[in-house]
This record gives C-alpha cells, sequence and structure tokens, in this order.
C-alpha cells in the first residue's frame, strides 16, 4: 500500500541515497559496512516501490519519504563516504592535551603547557582583596512530624 507522497520529496531523498552510495564507491572515505550498503539499498528500493521506507507514522511525519532515523543514519552515511568522520563529543581534544610539547632532544628542560580545566574556566581567578568564601553553615538534623489521618490501628 503505498502512500502519496510528493514526487519532489522522493526524488530528493532518492538523490541524497544515490548521491551518498557513489561516495562511497569513490573511496574517499573509509568503505562502507555490508549493513551500511544493505541499508542504502534497502531504502532506496521501498521507495521506488512504496513511496516511503517507513510505514509507522510514530516513527516521523507520514508526508516525508524517510523516518526520522532514516534520515540520521544517511546523514551519518553521507559523513563518511565524504571522508569527513564522525565527531563525538564537542571538544577539540588537541586543546586540552594535558600532556604539553615533548622535552627537547639537547636537554633543556621545557615546561608543560598548562591546559584549563573546567574548574579553572567556570569562576575567575581569586585575588588577594576578595573576602574568603563564606563558610558553610552546620546542618542541623531534619525534624520529622507525625501528621494525623494516617493508617489507623
Amino acid at each position: 500500500m503505498a502512500r502519496d507522497i510528493d514526487e519532489r520529496k522522493k526524488r530528493a531523498a532518492l538523490r541524497k541515497l544515490r548521491t551518498a552510495a557513489a561516495l562511497a564507491e569513490s573511496g574517499l572515505g573509509p568503505p562502507l559496512s555490508d549493513w551500511e550498503r544493505e541499508f542504502l539499498e534497502e531504502v532506496e528500493a521501498r521507495i521506488e516501490t512504496y513511496g516511503s521506507a517507513f510505514g509507522d507514522p510514530e516513527k516521523g511525519d507520514l508526508e516525508e519519504p524517510l523516518s526520522a532515523l532514516q534520515k540520521v543514519k544517511l546523514k551519518e552515511i553521507d559523513k563518511k563516504a565524504r571522508g569527513k568522520g564522525l565527531k563525538r563529543g564537542g571538544f577539540n581534544r588537541r586543546a586540552y592535551d594535558h600532556h604539553g610539547p615533548a622535552p627537547e632532544a639537547d636537554g633543556d628542560h621545557v615546561e608543560k603547557a598548562h591546559s584549563p580545566s573546567i574548574s579553572d574556566l567556570a569562576r575567575p581567578p581569586r585575588s588577594a582583596v576578595d573576602p574568603p568564601p563564606p563558610s558553610s553553615p552546620s546542618k542541623a538534623k531534619p525534624v520529622f512530624k507525625v501528621i494525623d489521618g494516617g493508617k489507623a490501628d
């Protein structure tokens, strides 16, 4: 049972699938796994046959040819095929390298570069004129109150 999907959206989805497959074949990035190659082929076949690659309305917009997760996976495969790689995490690891430069071969001592830690970035450095932080108040034990109306014996 084919859904009525806009032809432009189907062509755009098929173009993205075929472009990702062609880029993967060109060898710019690492080769696609068998699963990724199979994914591209099966999604393309479903769009050509049914107009959409998914049937469950909870998986995405029924007016779109690809589900939300299929779009995400296609984007990941496209990045891999282009050789851009997937960056996981939000930090550039070289900028936060705590090892610093290697000592020079002629015996000169080179100090290690200090990378800022999160605690250094979160608060400004303390100066001598800043007052000391307030001491934490002593923690009193909580007081428990019995409320009437509970289980009667």
